[in-house]
């Protein structure tokens, strides 16, 4: 018998930008619960983009990374025969989301020495124009994908 469906807590839009990914943004990297200091990180880090010379505006630039960093395909391990196969599946449209904000504000956080909202509007600049961690990271999981293509049958 499958699992029953999740029911996920519905994300409330941002008060600044009025966007539900933002505030998605802001609880990824919110840490022990101090909501205000991931805010003021977030915001301080699109206000960073505004003001760079090859940044644009702050919402687009976001939208556009969590784009390029979200991977279409990715492998899950699966048991057959007593043989584990890594498969290529695609991913779902949450997941892609999850996994595109955890890889960007991983290399956020990775970037030692510079302040974190820094970091980030970096990442998202980064991001946005198909370079940095998370978009290298996406990619190196396309390749394992591509490569694990012949064990595609077996996908459930």
């Amino acid at each position: 018998m499958r699992r029953p469906i999740k029911k996920r807590p519905v994300v409330k839009p941002d008060v600044q930008f009025a966007s539900t990914d933002v505030e998605r943004l802001i609880n990824y990297i919110m840490l022990r619960g101090q909501k205000e200091t991931a805010r003021k990180i977030v915001y301080a880090a699109f206000e960073e983009i505004k003001n760079r010379k090859d940044g644009g505006d702050p919402l687009e630039v976001y939208q556009t990374a969590l784009r390029n960093a979200g991977p279409l395909m990715e492998v899950r391990s699966r048991r057959v025969g007593g043989a584990n196969y890594q498969v290529p599946r695609e991913v779902r449209p949450e997941r892609r989301l999850a996994l595109a904000l955890r890889w960007i504000i991983g290399a956020a956080r990775g970037a030692k020495g510079i302040p974190m909202h820094k970091a980030l509007a970096n990442e998202l600049v980064l991001a946005a124009k198909e370079e940095g961690v998370a978009v290298k990271k996406r990619d190196d999981v396309h390749k394992m994908a591509e490569a694990n293509r012949a064990f595609a049958h077996f996908a459930w």
